[in-house]
């Protein structure tokens, strides 16, 4: 991935700031200073590596806009896919979801699912509210 995690919620936190919430530089310094609710999980898909990048691919793009995917290269066996979806209070906290797709035995696949959120003074777990959302939807996607 080109931009970590706390680039790319600070920049999308600046996006806010530049909507009105103040000085976009100011609120990506405050936001390079706040921790990160992070929750990471493991999934086994019952499909092949090809088909579970699709499905992967599908939903995530269905809950966020994609920022970056980083394909495999010749003779690797995995793929990194990651969005930005929207959490907390009103959807105004942007949540990065990175998933890691690779081969699994002969039809299936496995999936390591990361979502961080910035957390401000009340505690809202987007980053862990966001990956069981998107771990419930690649299970219902079958």
């Amino acid at each position: 991935m080109d931009r970590n995690e706390d680039q790319i919620l600070a920049d999308e936190l600046a996006g806010l700031g530049s909507m009105g919430w103040g000085s976009g530089r100011l609120v990506r310094f405050v936001a390079t200073l706040m921790k990160k609710n992070v929750h990471e999980m493991d999934l086994v898909i019952p499909l092949p590596f090809d088909d579970a990048v699709e499905r992967v691919s599908r939903v995530l793009n269905q809950v966020g806009r994609a920022v970056e995917t980083r394909q495999a290269a010749p003779g690797r066996d995995g793929e990194t896919i990651r969005v930005v979806a929207s959490g907390g209070a009103g959807g105004m906290n942007p949540v990065v979801v990175t998933a890691l797709v690779s081969k699994g035995g002969e039809n299936s696949s496995k999936v390591r699912l990361r979502a961080a959120a910035k957390e401000g003074l009340i505690k809202q777990r987007a980053g862990e509210k966001a990956a069981t959302r998107v771990a419930a939807l690649l299970h219902k996607a079958r």
